[in-house]
């Protein structure tokens, strides 16, 4: 009797056993089942906690550690959602995750864009244009060394003009090339031609302290405005188109021009035709007193200066004055 309790006392230790065995199998294996991550937490004020957790739900991961959300913090994902692939939750204060997401649009919209200008394709266009060929000075210098001198331009420039042909390559509508294709001259520039000349003495001359053309909105008075004038008083008279004044009725000047009233004037030869004088005594008259030299005459002097005039009698009322003159020699 005692040798079957005993039996029946080992078969109840075996069975305990194996199922002790089963259990902590059981237990082993569901340990090797859960995984184990580093999560990192960044609080609102900007620290940082690494943790390790088998926990996947944000807000479990945090009760785990004991950190608590306060009025005003948002959490990053939300409380009821599982971590990332970056295995990274953020608290931060409302106002910043507004600023954060916004810059994050902005960066987002910004990437975009630079990855559709550099997709953007390259249009290319033959583009005809008109450009200026500036045209030179050239100076004949006739001084021979002597420093008391006068510059003269006797042939004003003027710019040429081409045609150029170009291959244009843009980009967004921007020009980001240019090849010049071929050009064609429409108009040949003309020199501009200074002639530098020993300054003749005339007495009675000085050199004007201001300059009146400046001031004046005279067309005549434009050509001259950077020329400074010297001024001289001239022994002047008057002249019409008749016999009687010229010797001829057809009203052509030694410049081949026609004269013309409170224009034309007749001066020496010392004065080269195209001179711009300025007499302020008609300062008042239609030409604001503004001639320029166009005649010859063989009674004119170089100290005398003959005003054309519509008619006879005008000319014989001006008479014979001495005159202030601004003598623009350009």
């Amino acid at each position: 009797m005692k040798n079957k309790e005993n039996a029946r006392a080992s078969i109840i230790k075996m069975l305990i056993i194996c199922i002790a065995i089963i259990f902590g199998l059981g237990l082993a294996v569901k340990a090797g089942n859960i995984q184990v991550n580093s999560v990192k937490i960044e609080l609102s004020d900007h620290t940082e906690l690494n943790v390790m957790t088998s926990k996947t739900k944000v807000s479990e991961i945090l009760n785990e550690n004991h950190i608590i959300i306060l009025e005003g913090e948002k959490v990053i994902p939300d409380l009821e959602e599982e971590i990332g692939e970056d295995k990274t939750i953020r608290i931060v204060k409302e106002s910043e995750e507004i600023t954060i997401s916004q810059t994050s649009n902005e960066e987002v919209k910004q990437e975009m864009n630079d990855i559709l200008n550099s997709y953007a394709p390259i249009v290319e266009k033959i583009v005809v244009e008109q450009v200026e060929i500036p045209y030179e000075t050239i100076t004949k210098d006739n001084s021979g060394g002597n420093s008391n001198t006068r510059n003269r331009v006797i042939q004003q420039g003027q710019n040429g003009l081409k045609e150029v042909t170009y291959n244009v390559k843009y980009k967004n509508d921007v020009e980001i090339e240019r090849t010049e294709l071929s050009s064609v001259i429409i108009k040949e520039p003309v020199n501009k031609i200074v002639q530098v000349n020993v300054q003749t003495s005339r007495s009675g001359v000085r050199t004007a302290t201001t300059n009146p053309a400046v001031e004046s909105a005279s067309s005549i008075a434009a050509r001259v405005k950077d020329v400074t004038p010297y001024v001289v008083t001239m022994n002047t008279s008057a002249y019409c188109s008749c016999a009687i004044c010229c010797g001829k009725t057809n009203g052509i000047t030694s410049s081949g021009a026609p004269a013309s009233s409170w224009y034309t004037v007749a001066a020496g030869s010392s004065y080269p035709i195209g001179t711009v004088i300025y007499i302020p005594y008609f300062s008042d008259k239609p030409n604001g007193g503004w001639f320029v030299v166009q005649d010859r005459g063989g009674a004119i002097s170089n100290s005398k200066l003959d005003i054309y005039m519509g008619s006879h009698g005008q000319a014989l009322q001006f008479g014979r004055r001495s005159l202030e003159c601004y003598i623009y020699e350009f």
